[in-house]
This record gives C-alpha cells, structure tokens and sequence, in this order.
C-alpha cells in the first residue's frame, strides 16, 4: 500500500490545493462566495476553471463532467473533453468558468414524476462550489445540483442543500437567545455501510442477482449465522485484499474509511468513516458504493448492497450517524460533563425528541423501498415503528425535569472485569440499543432504519428540515417569552418540561424487536406503518406540505413529484421481481425437477426391471411431482397477477395491489421452488445454492 498521508485526498481539489494553485484574491473571492452562499463571479470562475483544469490534466485527466445525483437514487455522469480545435490540425486544452459553473445534460430521461414532459428535455447542472471537485477515472468530477428548465429540483442534493441551511437559521436563532455568536450551525453525518461479498464466478450463475439484487429463490443452508462466528471474525484474504485496496481508492478521494470488520451474517461486512459536512457525507457516500463495486470487480467479487440479498440472514442497512455543531466545532447535542446541569443541550435534544414524534410518518418514508421492507421488523433491524431510545441518565433526567423533583445523578463506576492483569476502566453511564431505530450514542443519535443501497441524503433531508420545524417553533417561543419579560431561564426550562411531557411517548428503552412492543407503540398512538405502500400516502400530507414549504425545502410541485417518483419506483421493481421470478420458475427451476424426476423414474423401472425394489425412487419422484404441482399453480397464479396490474394506471391503487396480490403469490412460489432445491439432487439444480453463495470465497 503507497504511503497513507501521500494518497490521501491526491484526487481532490480541496481547500489545500485551491489555495495552492489559485491567486490569493481568487481564493479569498471563492471562499467568500461559498461561506455567503453568493452567485460566483464569472471572471473568479474563469481562474477557478482554468487551475482546476490543469492540476487535473496533471493528475491525467483527459475529461470533466458534472457530477450529480438525479431521482433515481445513484450518481449520472455526461463527460466532455478539455480538448477545442486550433485551426484545422491542431487542439488546445480549454475549461472556461461559464463550463464549470453550468452544464445542460437531458432531463427528460430521468425521473421527475411529471415535473417535465418526455419532450421537455432541457435541464440544467449547477456548481456546488462546497462540496470539493474530484478524479475518478481520469475525469474531473464537477459535484453539481440538478434542476429542470423551470428550477424544480431534480435531484437529491438541492434539497438537502435547502435543509441544511433551514436547520442552521433555526439552530442560529436559538443560539443567540443563548448569547452564542455564532453564525452557522452544521449539520454532521457519518454513514457506516454494510454489504456482502460474493464470488462473481457464482454469481454470474444467479438471473435474479443479476437483474435484481437479491435472490428470489434460495433454501436454508445447513448453516447460516446461528453460531455468530462470522461476527468480528478473522477476515478472509480475499475479502482483506478486497478491503486494502478499497480502502487507498477511498482514500484517494479524501473519503475517511475508519474502520472495516466482517458484520452477522456470512460473506456480509461493514465499511465506517469519520463524520463529516451532511453534504460531504452524501457525496462520499454514494463515491463509496460505486468505488466498492468496482474494485470487488478487480478482484473476481461482486459487491452486493440490496438490504435484503438473501433470505433467513441478516439484512444490510447503513447506521446513519447524526448531530450537528456550530462552525466553530461546538457539537450541539454533546451532553458534557453535567448534562442535567446544561439547558442548550437539553433543549436541543428535546428539538430532536419533538422532530422525531411529531413526523415519525416522514422518518419511516425516508427509509421506505421495496427492499428495506424485507428488513425492517426482521429481527435482525428495528421495526417500522419510530421510536427513540435515550438511555436511563438522559430518560431520567428528563423525567425529574417533568416531576420538578432533583435528578441524582448516578456516580460514576468503575468496570471490574474480574482479573488482575487487565485495566479497570470507567463504565458507561448508559448502555446502546441495537434494536431502536433512532438511538441516542453518545453526542449523536444513530438512524439505524435506513437501507443499505439507499442515498442518505432523503433521511438527512427528513432529519434537517423537521429539526429545523421544531426549532422554529421553540424559538418563537422564546422570543416571545424574552420579549414579554420573562425570566430566560425559567422559560427554558418550563419549555423542556413542556416539550418532553408532550412527546415522551416516543422514547422507548427497551426491546424494539419484541411483540409486546408492537402492542405497546399501539397503545401510546405511534404508527406502524409496516410496508412503503403503508407509509408513502403519508408524505404529501397537509401537515408535511407545510412544514417542508415552510422552510424552503421543497416546494408542493417537488413534493408531488417525489411523491410520484417514490410510488413508481415501488411499482417498477416489484414488477421487475415479478417478471424475473416468473422467467427463472419456467425455465430454470421446473426444468431441472423434470428432468430429476424422470432420472429417478428411469432407475426405478431399471431396478424393477431386474427385481430389484424402487419404492424409494418412486416416492421421492411422486413427492417431487406434487410440489411440482403446486408451483404450476404458483406460478398460473403469479402470471395472472402480473397480467391484472398492467390494468392499473394510478401509482397508488398499482402499489397496494403488489402489496396484497403480486407480494403474497410470489412468496407462494418461492416456497415451492425452496423446498424442491432440498429435494432435487444437487447436479441438477440450475443455480448455484446459498451454502456456495456464502460460504464459497
């Protein structure tokens, strides 16, 4: 491996090389438009696009290209070449500012949901000047927003863009209250990944990997994760070699991959960075997936990032790590030393408390694909019901605030671990819950609902914009209390216990993964809603409306769109499922049993034939033939079901019909090919197995 602090960020174009190969005042000028959030100047960009240009020739970039992430939920790419013709046999290498701030790539072809016409095909890439420039496969990547002719959003990082400052102006205005000067507060992510790992020699074998991302048929193994020793185990030399290279590409790209480990379930891993900037986060991250497939491929491996590739083992989602913190640093949900003793942070965090309870329906939305709703609830990742876990200190706390009693706070205790030779260390006041879905850990809370293939920029849009909402409302609050002459102190505290009287049905403690949990969230009035058809109605809600145009995030149109976008989206995989379920079932699976049956019934008249018994083959090959039956009829009944929903011309009714009919009947014939696969012989089977699958690399 090249050495650490020599690679790393080498393809980036960062705050340390700008203010290398950039005059002064083009820097000062630069930075000044990305801290005002100004329109850059055109001459400033002709300098900035002309030194980009050449420290990435010299890096050997042969192409640029506006890098932007459209609707459908991975990044696009339109490259150009720096090359302009100088007579008639000659070429100059030209990159202007008028071409680095604004490129024109055709919208119509992605997803708008009917913000644009088919034939409506102009849109537009704008410069995001705070989110660095990058190489990656000898072009330079420009990160870019994306928006139509008429300025809708087209994209996933405009309003997330539009999030962070909401949250900050609201986070601002509370501060000040509190005498911070402070100017802006940041919003700060760091998203572990988890994925799977298998040899693409096995899956090159599978249709439904291939076209799908998860098997749509598959047996249980002999052995799965019941032993929990691919947990923190020793990793494998191809999965290491894998992880070091994956590991200096990331570096490269000044993407901070910390800590790598195998995860529960076999051939399944996790990649986690150092938090950053929410939008540097959201870049890095989608640049993380993309680099993780591509390098696994040099390696004979494919990177599998489906939340759920195969069934009866652990799902893959990605812990969403998140807080924010003033530009000076100051991490506003950072408890200190004395956290029942420090209000900014209490109020904060009762922000997060209110946000949470008030717009669990847009958290839930936020994670909510047709993949992640085989994860959530699986016993394996929090259920669809929202909820927080905070701990005992902070519940406590909370709850004595409520009460008006004194809080005694629990004295710290030191961790014996029972032998001499190893260190006491202090114990940690509070334990983590793996089972919740928004967990406080620490300084951060930890969204563990969100799906491993999943852009993290909707859920940290969500988080954003309705901790902006009720940071807003307490600041309206304040205000009025401060202007009418209320003691501050007193109105701070009244308004914690206020906030927390009125939302602690939200917060839970304990055991998410329990049925008596379930019974309970009902009882305190959260919803569960179970599958995306359940919660997408939920987005374009009055009340949801409203507190995103409130805060500029989205306008009605975005939301009508992306409401469209989300529900299509749901519909065109599930169909996609369908389909390649219903094409590997015939000509793959009822093959193969056909042909094992008639080997056994060739042995059996062959052993008859000499007087010799075949009861075996003759009852194995009769047990065959009626589970060959049932999936017949599966598969009648799963083509009929296909053919009914082409008669769905709304998005809405189409959703709940494959949730209710498609859904049920393909579980049907998925249950009749997985018990044939444990029957048939193993030469016969059309594709490789789960064992090989997991356990083969």
């Amino acid at each position: 491996m090249s050495n650490i602090k020599e690679i790393f960020a080498s393809m980036v174009f960062n705050d340390a090389v700008m203010r290398e190969k950039l005059p002064k005042d083009t820097y000062k000028s630069l930075i000044k438009t990305i801290e005002d959030g100004k329109e850059l100047d055109i001459t400033v960009a002709n300098v900035v696009a002309n030194a980009m240009k050449d420290w990435a020739i010299e890096k050997g970039a042969t192409h640029y290209t506006h890098w932007f992430q459209p609707m459908t939920g991975i990044t696009a790419e339109k490259h150009d070449s720096f090359i302009t013709p100088v007579g008639s046999n000659d070429v100059i290498m030209e990159f202007s500012g008028k071409e680095l701030i604004k490129g024109e790539p055709d919208a119509s072809s992605f997803p708008s949901g009917g913000l644009r016409a088919t034939f409506e095909a102009r849109g537009y890439t704008a410069w995001d000047p705070t989110s660095f420039a990058f190489i990656k496969d000898n072009t330079l990547c420009i990160p870019t927003a994306f928006c139509s002719y008429g300025g809708e959003a087209l994209d996933k990082k405009t309003p997330l863009l539009r999030s962070m400052r909401a949250v900050s102006e609201q986070a601002v205005r509370v501060l000040r209250l509190f005498g911070s000067k402070t100017s802006q507060v940041v919003s700060t992510v760091g998203a572990e990944q988890e994925y799977f790992i298998i040899d693409k020699k096995l899956f090159d074998k599978r249709k439904d990997l291939i076209i799908t991302g998860r098997t749509l048929f598959g047996a249980k193994p002999p052995k799965g994760q019941e032993m929990d020793d691919h947990y923190f185990g020793s990793i494998k030399p191809r999965v290491k070699a894998f992880m070091a290279e994956l590991d200096e590409e990331l570096w490269k790209l000044g993407i901070l991959a910390k800590t790598e480990h195998n995860e529960a379930a076999p051939a399944q891993h996790e990649l986690a960075p150092i938090y950053g900037s929410t939008n540097l986060a959201t870049d890095h991250n989608q640049l993380t997936m993309e680099t993780m497939k591509n390098v696994a491929a040099r390696h004979g491996l494919v990177c599998l990032l489906h939340e759920k590739p195969f069934e009866g083992v652990n799902g893959s989602g990605k812990h969403n790590n998140w807080s924010i913190a003033t530009s000076e640093g100051v991490n506003l949900l950072e408890p200190g030393e004395t956290p029942a003793e420090n209000a900014q942070f209490l109020l904060f965090l009762c922000a997060v408390i209110a946000a949470v309870d008030d717009f669990q329906d847009l958290l839930r939305i936020s994670v909510a694909s047709a993949g992640n709703d085989h994860r959530l609830g699986a016993n394996e990742a929090p259920p669809a019901i929202m909820s927080m876990f905070l701990g005992d200190e902070l519940t406590a706390i909370l709850d004595s605030i409520e009460q008006g009693t004194a809080y005694d706070p629990h004295t710290e205790s030191v961790m014996e671990i029972g032998a001499d030779v190893l260190p006491k260390f202090a114990k940690d006041t509070t334990d983590r819950n793996r089972t919740s879905p928004f967990a406080f850990t620490g300084n951060k809370f930890e969204f563990r609902s969100v799906g491993s293939a999943h852009s993290i920029s909707g859920p940290n849009l969500t988080l954003n914009t309705i901790v902006a909402e009720e940071l807003s409302r307490i600041a309206d609050k304040l205000e009025a209390a401060v202007d009418s002459g209320e003691d501050f102190n007193k109105a701070v505290g009244k308004l914690i216990r206020d906030i927390y009287k009125q939302h602690k049905r939200i917060i839970f403690n304990g055991n998410n993964y329990s049925d008596e949990w379930i019974e309970e969230a009902k009882r305190r009035g959260l919803l569960n809603l179970r599958t995306t058809p359940d919660a997408l109605p939920y987005f374009v809600s009055e009340k949801n409306i409203a507190m995103y145009t409130k805060h500029k995030v989205f306008t009605e149109m975005e939301m009508h769109s992306r409401d469209e976008i989300h529900m299509e989206s749901y519909c065109k995989v599930m169909n996609i499922e369908a389909l390649t379920m219903l094409d590997m079932a015939k000509k793959q699976v009822v093959p193969a049993v056909m042909k094992y049956i008639r080997a056994l019934s060739e042995t059996a008249v062959a052993a008859k034939s000499i007087g010799i018994p075949a009861d075996v083959e003759c009852e194995l090959a009769a047990k065959l033939s009626s589970l060959a039956g049932e999936l017949h009829d599966s598969i009648g009944a799963l083509e009929f079901a296909v053919n009914e929903s082409h008669k769905y011309t709304d998005s809405y009714d189409l959703m709940f019909f494959i949730r209710d009919e498609i859904i049920p009947t393909m579980n049907s014939v998925r249950a009749a090919a997985d018990e044939l696969e444990t029957m048939v012989g193993e030469e016969y089977w059309p594709f490789p197995t789960y064992d090989a699958l997991l356990f083969n690399i």
